[in-house]
């Protein structure tokens, strides 16, 4: 009996949250009207390693690494330890006009592992952002000013990627294409270029993956010589669009780009926010293309998940086209927290761990698991396509399990699939119709075996009446 009175009162705390919750709180990424019936709320008391629970106690494995943040677990003991001893003695200093030992630490740590290319001078200043789409900001800004301050005032646009995402302030939304985030903000948002996608997944029949690669490439070549002297950087998501739906492509394209960029002078952006941290496979994405950007912008998975940060690694060469005697040729962008020592602490030892820890070693044993456990599932009559990079891995559905038949968005098979999922413990947040797997570096075995059921119970589920 006491048991069931703990539940009872457990379940009782649970209903509490959500009340509270939505009396006050406007959620991201969110219908409201959703809630409570449509979309579960699920109030979380603590998290565990790859779990999150509930404060009805239910366990839920965090399959999406809480939007692609957590890389080692929750609550993971040595970054939080290096968040504590670093606020028991400074916490915040503004960085203009001051520094200190996180920042510039971090700083050097991140210049040392960035991506290399031979005969190209290295990634040599950071700049600290508040999060990945003030970094995207960041970024955009310092393409353009270099070419103001150097008299090129012809050079205002930004090539981006069909179908990208780059984030929700609205320069970075301007270089995003996705119709559910921008379509209503169009007439607050610079014009950008697009350019195809060298998405695998729209491959031509019969072509690979390098090939679908090399005619995007050819594409983006077209659009550059349409606009010469017109172009002050291509930004792009290296490997995989992720908000676009886990759409994954060949790393020859990433080469080609930066050997287009190079030929029309353009900077090169890489949006590593979301690819960095070793999800693909390797440190940074940019590496499998042998390239190394001009700008790389990194976050999420920056401080393994425990607080917000973004670093934007620069050429020495851009950072000196600031350099004068005028304030207004000096890039003045700036955020309150720049630098905050709490997250700098967070950051370096969540690198610490990348080293004490071979992870990426480790990632790559798992990686395998997953695509082991995955490729039943690429027979199932509803999915069209599994594909997957490193700790990434995406299954597209579709009517007839073929790329011709989406399901109508009014079915919403992904929520379906979603509230299916939930119900036994996995959280699979889909994008559209599409269900993926990201979770944190820590997984082990058996939640990926259960992964792995929920998912194929949740499609199931979720295309029952399709």
């Amino acid at each position: 009996m006491r048991q069931q009175d703990h539940q009872t009162g457990m379940l009782a705390e649970a209903d509490e949250w959500r009340a509270r919750d939505l009396s006050v709180l406007w959620h991201p990424c969110t219908q409201m009207r959703e809630h409570p019936h449509t979309l579960p709320l699920v109030p979380i008391a603590r998290g565990e390693g790859a779990w999150l629970v509930g404060h009805d106690g239910t366990r839920y494995l965090d399959a999406v690494s809480s939007w692609w943040t957590n890389l080692f677990g929750h609550a993971e003991p040595r970054i939080g330890a290096a968040i504590a001893a670093q606020a028991q003695s400074l916490e915040q200093v503004m960085l203009a006009g001051f520094t200190h030992a996180p920042a510039v630490e971090l700083a050097e740590r991140l210049l040392a592992i960035a991506p290399r290319q031979p005969g190209r001078a290295p990634l040599a200043k950071v700049f600290y952002a508040d999060n990945g789409s003030a970094g995207v900001e960041v970024a955009l800004k310092m393409a353009f000013h270099w070419f103001h301050n150097r008299g090129e005032h012809r050079r205002t646009k930004f090539i981006a990627l069909e179908n990208g995402y780059h984030g929700e302030t609205l320069g970075a939304l301007a270089v995003g294409d996705i119709p559910l985030y921008r379509r209503v903000y169009a007439p607050l948002l610079t014009e950008a270029l697009f350019a195809p996608s060298p998405d695998a997944y729209l491959a031509q029949p019969g072509e690979s993956p390098a090939e679908c690669a090399k005619r995007a490439a050819d594409a983006l070549a077209t659009l550059l010589e349409q606009h010469p002297g017109e172009v002050c950087a291509v930004i792009v998501e290296p490997r995989v669009q992720c908000a676009g739906g886990m759409r994954m492509h060949h790393p020859d394209y990433l080469t080609r780009v930066r050997e287009l960029c190079n030929a029309h002078g353009a900077f090169l952006i890489a949006d590593e926010i979301a690819v960095g941290f070793g999800r693909t496979g390797t440190l940074f994405a940019s590496e499998q293309s042998g390239v190394m950007p001009d700008l790389l912008c990194l976050s999420k998975g920056l401080t393994g998940g425990f607080l917000p940060l973004a670093a934007v690694l620069a050429t020495q060469a851009l950072y000196e086209g600031f350099l004068d005697d005028s304030r207004e040729r000096a890039f003045l962008h700036s955020h309150s927290y720049t630098g905050n020592p709490l997250a700098c602490a967070a950051a370096l030892a969540s690198l610490e761990i990348f080293r004490a820890d071979d992870v990426l070693a480790r990632n790559r044993v798992t990686a395998r698991a997953m695509a082991t456990l995955a490729e039943p599932l690429a027979t199932h009559r509803h999915v069209a396509d599994v594909r997957q990079a490193g700790m990434m891995l995406a299954f597209e559905l579709t009517q007839d399990g073929d790329k011709a038949t989406p399901f109508p968005t009014t079915a919403r098979i992904g929520l379906k699939a979603y509230r299916a999922a939930l119900a036994r413990g996995v959280v699979l947040r889909p994008l559209g119709d599409v269900l993926y797997w990201m979770p944190p570096y820590c997984v082990d075995e058996d939640a990926l075996q259960l992964l792995a059921d929920v998912t194929r119970h949740a499609i199931d589920e979720a295309t029952s009446c399709a």
